[in-house]
């Protein structure tokens, strides 16, 4: 289960969200809708086509947008994630194709403030006697940055109830959850959804389902551009499962080795979540000498595993071939069974997007190495690019990737 912390209970409505529920029959009734809406092999291929064309949306504004001033790839990558995850959730985009100056500047922020803040070392967590002084007065930012989020999800649900749906051939997820308020949703005792609830679930997806998907992104991209041997191998690969008249499909997806080291790759050295989520020991136990009482808060060093000379050869160099045949890692799976790169967790609480996130970072990784070149600013350097990170709950980049991306395949594949 998760520790107590301030996070949660200022953040994410006192623990009625799905990420910090505590294990129990609430919790298994939200991860059980998930599951099925949005997780299930069926709800990702019925929303395959979402995916699909919103990573063509990306393609056609990259193709535009990037010839005379450099792009801000992060924001771009956010809207694409959020708006792909908006029409399963909402029935329609958060973000207009002419909403890409403040509204998507102020959610990519709040995202940001809220991992930066969920990460923070907070004293009244470790010490609950203090907790009510709030001497670093993270509470206190926590409780702002709530009520910033609850006044953009409550703007959604309440837009939701006056037009349902969108227009959407599947129903939405909201439209199931408005639905499921009035009835014991999962006959265990997890009970009936309240608004608060169903904000609570929102906030975890739109927070968690877009940061990390569009950070493991930028961060494979940012690697790439200082790696052009690389990038160019997997654009060698690309052209040839694929070729220049068309853009890449999911289908493409598992006959691309190479790009598949370079996801695993990323995954190993930039995890999105670095400290993984906090767990609670559930009873007292010994690991390597280590006495561990009963309710002790744990984290999992997912970064320092995944870069520990014992386990990987080089392992600050960005090498994909190492998950090659061939390399030290030919089968390694990033779905929590090889423990030395957990980047969606393991066990029990695993993450419950872990599909979705896996094709959606996969889709658009390739088709960014696909369909363009890559340039950056007049005056910097590939091997120069600043890579430094930012803490947080999630691995965000310090710097965000300015880049120029220059068309490479059939003109009329970046048509509308």
């Amino acid at each position: 289960s998760r520790p107590p912390n301030s996070g949660a209970k200022h953040i994410a409505y006192n623990y009625q969200d799905l990420v910090f529920a505590p294990y129990g029959p609430r919790w298994r009734m939200l991860r059980k809708i998930c599951s099925g809406h949005l997780f299930s092999a069926k709800a990702l291929d019925d929303f395959r086509h979402v995916r699909q064309e919103e990573v063509g949306v990306l393609t056609r504004g990259l193709a535009s947008a990037g010839q005379a001033r450099p792009v801000n790839l992060g924001q771009t990558l956010t809207v694409c994630a959020t708006n792909a995850l908006g029409r399963v959730m909402l029935g329609r985009r958060v973000f207009r194709d002419d909403d890409s100056g403040g509204g998507v500047d102020e959610f990519k922020q709040m995202v940001v403030e809220l991992m930066v803040l969920a990460g923070v070392f907070n004293l009244g967590d470790f010490v609950p006697a203090l907790e009510w002084l709030d001497l670093q007065g993270v509470a206190a930012k926590m409780k702002k940055l709530h009520r910033r989020f609850d006044v953009f999800l409550t703007g959604i649900l309440e837009e939701h109830k006056r037009h349902p749906g969108g227009g959407q051939k599947h129903t939405d997820l909201l439209s199931t959850l408005i639905s499921l308020k009035d009835a014991d949703t999962d006959g265990e005792g997890g009970g009936r959804l309240t608004d608060t609830e169903i904000k609570a679930l929102l906030l975890d997806l739109f927070t968690a389902g877009t940061d990390t998907s569009a950070s493991t992104v930028e961060w494979a991209m940012a690697e790439l551009i200082r790696h052009p041997k690389i990038l160019a191998r997997a654009q060698i690969e690309l052209d040839s499962v694929v070729g220049r008249n068309r853009v890449v499909t999911e289908p493409d997806l598992p006959k691309l080795t190479f790009l598949q080291a370079i996801i695993k790759e990323t995954f190993r050295l930039h995890p999105s979540t670095p400290l993984s989520l906090p767990r609670m020991a559930a009873e007292s136990c010994e690991i390597n000498g280590y006495f561990i009482p009963k309710g002790s808060t744990l984290l999992v060093n997912v970064w320092a595993i995944a870069r520990d000379p014992e386990a990987w050869a080089d392992p600050l160099e960005f090498r994909p071939e190492r998950f090659l045949p061939g390399g030290e890692r030919p089968n390694a799976d990033v779905r929590g069974n090889d423990f030395e790169v957990i980047p969606f967790g393991a066990g029990r609480r695993i993450c419950a997007g872990m599909s979705l996130g896996l094709r959606m970072v996969q889709l658009v990784t390739a088709t960014l190495i696909h369909a363009f070149d890559w340039a950056l600013p007049e005056g910097e350097e590939p091997e120069k690019l600043n890579m430094d990170e930012a803490y947080g709950l999630t691995l965000q980049r310090a710097v965000p990737l300015m880049v120029h991306p220059r068309p490479r395949l059939a003109g009329h594949v970046y048509g509308a």
